[in-house]
C-alpha cells in the first residue's frame, strides 16, 4: 500500500509499505487525514534525535474503523470516525507505575520511533482509540496537538483564580491557551506574530502581547507576575524568561525543550520557591477534554490550518515548510 516515506533528512517521497496484520485486540483503520507538526519538520530536517530512517511520519490522525478484532469491545464498529493516542507505554517503568504513562521511559511515538500514519491503513490496539463521532476529519487531526497544551495546563494545576502566561502560540501553545481558559483562568498569550495572537484571542486568551515585555507583563498582573507560565517555544531565552517573570511561589511548565544548554540564575528557583514542571505528551483525560472543547465549535480551527494537501503533494509541502517555517501554522495531508 502507498505511504509517505522519509528515507533520510531532506528526502521524502511516495513509497510502498506492507499492509498491516491486525491481532485479535487490534482495530484496522483507514487513514483519512493526518496533521503535520514540528516533530515531523525536525525529522525532515534531520534535527530530531529520536527518529531513525527510513520512517513513515504522522501521528495526528483522523481515521475510520474498517475492521475490529475478535477481542475488541463492541462499541468499536465499522465506519466510526476516530482519532487515537499515538504513544506506547511499557507498564513497568517508574512513570507507568505512577499512572503517568504519557511519560513512559520507553515510549515509542507513531512517526518517530515507529512508523506513523501517512499511509492508507494502520492497525492499532483498541485501547488507543478515541471515539468522537461529532468531530470532522480536520477536527480529529487537531485533537492530539491540542492535548499536549491541555496537559501542560493540567500539569500547572491551573485554576480559575490564576493568571496564566503562555509563551508561544503555535498549535501546542494555542492548546495551552485553550486548556487554561477552559479551566477559567485569565490567559495572557505572548508571541511575535500578530496573526497567531489573533488566533490566541479566539482560543480563549484575555490579553495578548507581541514580544515579551517585562514591564507590560507586570502591569497586566498588578506587579506580581503570572501565577503560571507555560513555555511552548523551546528557546534558551524563553526558558530563562519563564523563571524570571513568573510570580513568587508560581509554577513554570515547560512543553518545548531547548536544543542547547540553558544557563539559569538558580537563585530565583529558591528565592521564589518555584514549582518547575516538565510536560510531555498527554493522558486520556486530556484527549477527552479537547474532544469536548472542539465539539463546542468555539476553537478557531479553520484559521489555524494553513494548507491542506494530498499525499502526492506532501513532499513539496515539506520542502516549502522547511524553507519558510514561520509562514505555516498547520498542514493537513489527505490520505484517502
Amino acid at each position: 500500500m502507498k505511504a509517505l516515506v522519509l528515507t533520510e533528512p531532506g528526502q521524502i517521497g511516495l513509497g510502498q509499505t506492507a499492509s498491516p496484520e491486525p491481532s485479535s485486540t487490534d482495530v484496522l483503520l483507514r487513514v483519512k487525514m493526518v496533521g503535520l507538526c514540528g516533530t515531523d519538520l525536525n525529522s525532515y530536517r534531520g534535527k530530531n534525535p529520536l527518529v531513525s530512517y527510513p520512517r513513515i511520519p504522522g501521528h495526528e490522525i483522523s481515521a475510520e474503523i474498517v475492521q475490529s478484532g475478535a477481542d475488541v469491545p463492541a462499541q468499536f464498529v465499522t465506519g466510526l470516525p476516530v482519532t487515537l493516542s499515538p504513544y506506547t507505554a511499557c507498564g513497568k517503568c517508574a512513570s507507568c507505575l505512577r499512572l503517568r504513562p504519557n511519560a513512559c521511559q520507553f515510549n515509542e511515538t507513531l512517526g518517530v520511533q515507529r512508523d506513523g500514519a501517512l499511509t492508507e491503513f494502520i492497525a492499532v490496539p483498541w485501547q488507543k482509540l478515541l471515539l468522537a463521532p461529532t468531530l470532522t476529519a480536520q477536527e480529529l487531526c487537531l485533537v492530539e496537538p491540542l492535548t499536549v497544551g491541555f496537559h501542560a495546563a493540567a500539569r500547572g494545576r491551573v485554576t480559575a483564580s490564576d493568571t496564566v502566561a503562555v509563551l508561544g502560540c503555535g498549535a501546542v501553545g494555542l492548546g495551552a491557551v485553550a486548556g487554561a481558559a477552559e479551566r477559567g483562568a485569565r490567559v495572557i498569550a505572548i508571541d511575535v506574530d500578530d496573526a497567531k495572537l489573533a488566533l490566541a484571542r479566539q482560543a480563549g486568551a484575555t490579553l495578548t502581547m507581541n514580544g515579551l515585555n517585562s514591564e507590560a507583563l507586570k502591569d497586566m498582573t498588578g506587579g506580581l507576575g503570572p501565577d503560571v507560565i507555560i513555555e511552548a517555544i523551546g528557546l534558551p531565552q524563553t526558558f530563562r524568561a519563564a523563571v524570571e517573570e513568573v510570580a513568587f511561589t508560581g509554577r513554570v511548565v515547560y512543553i518545548g525543550y531547548a536544543k542547547e544548554p540553558v544557563a539559569y540564575e538558580t537563585r530565583l528557583f529558591v528565592q521564589k520557591e518555584l514549582d518547575i514542571l516538565g510536560s510531555r505528551n498527554a493522558l486520556v483525560e486530556d484527549f477527552a477534554a479537547v474532544i469536548n472543547m472542539l465539539a463546542k465549535r468555539t476553537f478557531p480551527l479553520s484559521a489555524l490550518i494553513s494548507r491542506v494537501v494530498s499525499l502526492n503533494d506532501a513532499p513539496q509541502a515539506f520542502a516549502d515548510w522547511a524553507a519558510n517555517p514561520a509562514a505555516t501554522s498547520k498542514i493537513l495531508v489527505t490520505v484517502d
